[in-house]
């Protein structure tokens, strides 16, 4: 029986995934947390396999869980779950230590695959996210975006909370050009929103 514990913010999708796996004669949940303090508490207190660690909660960036998680819980395997599908943020989970990386819309057959196949020794990746490594992987795209002096303020005052309009009263310049460079940002890191790409620039140092 392999024991599996659910770390996730949002209640809807942590109940729904407890079901679906307590359904499964291989897996036993043994723990659900909301936060971060809950859950060091519980797996100080429970033997846990699997954690199931969503990728994105409120109280702190759960990349940097992976390390510590895996200093003080030496044989605990990570499975991170995201809504992210980038090859920064896929690359960088597995880099600090993470065994899984699985899409919050895969399908429940793969995240049962990814349970199994992490305890028993592997790794794995959703179809999805298996997609965008293998491409970066053949196309070479892994530098890290060079990000001009405007560039990285305008990321700086956007990862504060500041919007569009905001951060060009701010920085003295017009709104269109704010929206240039937010555009030219979202395609240097190659995602779909500004925030994912703030997420990255952290995680490479940038800002």
């Amino acid at each position: 029986m392999i024991k599996v514990a659910i770390t996730d913010d949002h209640p809807l999708l942590l109940e729904g995934l407890k079901n679906i796996l307590s359904n499964q004669s291989s897996i036993e949940v043994v723990a659900c947390f909301s936060d971060k303090t809950s859950m060091m508490d519980g797996l100080s207190k429970t033997e846990v396999d699997v954690i199931l660690l969503d990728i994105n909660l409120a109280d702190i960036n759960t990349l940097e869980l992976i390390k510590p998680l895996k200093q003080k819980f030496s044989s605990l395997e990570i499975i991170m779950l995201s809504v992210h599908n980038e090859y920064a943020v896929i690359n960088s989970s597995l880099t600090k230590g993470a065994k899984g990386y699985i899409q919050k819309n895969a399908s429940v057959e793969e995240i049962i695959a990814g349970i199994k196949t992490v305890y028993d020794g592997g790794s794995y990746l959703c179809s999805q996210s298996k997609t965008v490594l293998d491409k970066k992987e053949e196309v070479g795209l892994k530098q890290i975006p060079k990000l001009t002096r405007r560039e990285k303020e305008i990321l700086v005052e956007a990862a504060s909370g500041l919007t569009t309009n905001q951060i060009a009263e701010k920085l003295f310049i017009s709104h269109h050009t704010v929206e240039s460079h937010r555009k030219n940002l979202i395609e240097k890191f190659q995602t779909s929103n500004l925030s994912t790409a703030i997420k990255m620039a952290m995680e490479y140092n940038l800002i």
